[in-house]
C-alpha cells in the first residue's frame, strides 16, 4: 500500500513540547493534561529529544525523583523525518523501529509532529492492515507454545467435553478431554 501524501500535510502542527529543563513531574500532568502519549523536547526550536510514557516508566522503575529535569529520562536518540517525505515512508520507519511519534523538522528545527494517529485520520484502512498483522503474529506465538508440547500426548485444542475447560485435549474414546479430565476416565 503506498500512501502518497506529504507529511507535511497530515502532520500536527501544534505539537506539545516542553524544555530539557522541564521537571518531569510537570511534563508528564501536561501529557495527561493534554492526553498525549510523548512530548517533544527542544531547545528554542531545535530538537533535542522527545519524551514518551515509556521513558517516564522507566525513570520511575529506577526510583529516581520526578523532580529531576526532562533531559534526565528523555530519549535523545530521536527519529525525525522532513516534511516533504511521503507517508508510506514514515509509515515504514515507524514500523520497524516500533515507534507512535515521529518528529518532523527541517535543519533541526522541529515544525511539527507526525503521530499514528495522523496515518490512520488520512488511511484508515492501515488500521485494519496493523490489526490483522497483530492477529498473525499472536497465531504464530500460540503455534510455537503448541509446538513446545509434546503433540503425540495431545489431538487438538477446544473446550473439554467433559467439564467445558478450553485446554489442549486428549482423546478418550469418542471424547475430547483435557489433562485433568483424561486422568479421571483412566
Amino acid at each position: 500500500m503506498v500512501l502518497r501524501a506529504k507529511i507535511g500535510d497530515v502532520m500536527t502542527r501544534n505539537f506539545i513540547y516542553v524544555t530539557p529543563n522541564t521537571p518531569i513531574n510537570i511534563a508528564s500532568k501536561i501529557m495527561c493534561k493534554k492526553r498525549v502519549g510523548s512530548l517533544i523536547v527542544k531547545e528554542g526550536q531545535k530538537l533535542r529529544g522527545i519524551l514518551t510514557e515509556g521513558d517516564i516508566i522507566r525513570f520511575i522503575a529506577k526510583n529516581k525523583s520526578l523532580k529531576n529535569p526532562v533531559k534526565k529520562a528523555m530519549s535523545k536518540r530521536v527519529c525525525a523525518i522532513e516534511p516533504g517525505k511521503d507517508i508510506s515512508h514514515a509509515f515504514k520507519i515507524m514500523k520497524r523501529k516500533k515507534i507512535r511519534w515521529l518528529p518532523v523538522v527541517v535543519k533541526k528545527n522541529v515544525i511539527g509532529m507526525l503521530t499514528m494517529k495522523d496515518i490512520f485520520k488520512i488511511q484508515p484502512a492501515l488500521s485494519d492492515l496493523i490489526s490483522q498483522n497483530i492477529k498473525v503474529a499472536e497465531q504464530k506465538e500460540k503455534e510455537k507454545r503448541v509446538r513446545a508440547v509434546n503433540p503425540m500426548k495431545w489431538v487438538r485444542e477446544g473446550p473439554c467435553h467433559e467439564c467445558g475447560v478450553y485446554d489442549l485435549l486428549y482423546k478418550v474414546g469418542d471424547k475430547y478431554l483435557c489433562e485433568r479430565c483424561k486422568k479421571k476416565f483412566k
